[in-house]
């Protein structure tokens, strides 16, 4: 998958939150093209609701691998903010989508959120070693994504989710996070090298 990833004026240093800003851009297009992969797989999604389930949790995932990258790279401060600005810029992305499928008359941030949250939590409990996710983390991304889609070929999506979009989705991830903070040295956060994480 082929993502924009560099800022083009390098000489101007970004923000943390517009770093995060373009960070939740391209994560976004990295679950999108997951989800993608997976129906063309012949996984089954019969609604646009059901597909935002499914990018909801890629979404969490990325949101989650993320803070374990920037790990060591940022102080605690600079991390946490960097984190809620890519969460809430993420949840701004998901309520369009939701508003572009149902139409106007709800907020559906606070929803994204808590699934966010109770996931973090979730996955604070999984190891996560040299920059890779452990199998207990893949595991449970795979069972959540399992638990949104339909009953064609269930048993399978797993393992799909792990061993094929999940190594994918790292490697764009850690691409895009790299050259983001590269070419746009932030102002308030200039670090040298991301992607090893905890």
């Amino acid at each position: 998958m082929r993502i924009r990833s560099r800022w083009k004026n390098k000489g101007r240093a970004r923000t943390i939150e517009e770093n995060a800003g373009a960070l939740a851009f391209i994560e976004w297009r990295i679950a999108g093209q997951a989800l993608l992969n997976l129906e063309n797989e012949g996984f089954q999604t019969d609604t646009q609701l059901q597909r935002l389930a499914v990018l909801q949790e890629l979404s969490a995932f990325l949101i989650h691998v993320t803070d374990r990258l920037v790990h060591g790279d940022l102080d605690d401060e600079q991390r946490q903010k960097f984190i809620v600005a890519l969460a809430l810029k993420m949840a701004d992305t998901y309520h369009d989508n939701r508003v572009d499928s149902e139409g106007r008359g709800q907020d559906f941030r606070p929803g994204f959120i808590d699934t966010l949250n109770q996931r973090l939590a979730d996955y604070a409990e999984c190891s996560f070693d040299n920059g890779e996710p452990g199998y207990q983390f893949k595991r449970f991304l795979g069972e959540c994504v399992t638990n949104t889609m339909g009953e064609k070929d269930r048993k399978w999506i797993s393992d799909q989710v792990m061993e094929i979009e999940v190594p994918d989705m790292l490697k764009t991830l850690k691409k895009g996070l790299g050259d983001l903070f590269e070419t746009g040295k932030a102002a308030d956060a200039p670090p040298t090298q991301v992607g090893e994480g905890e």
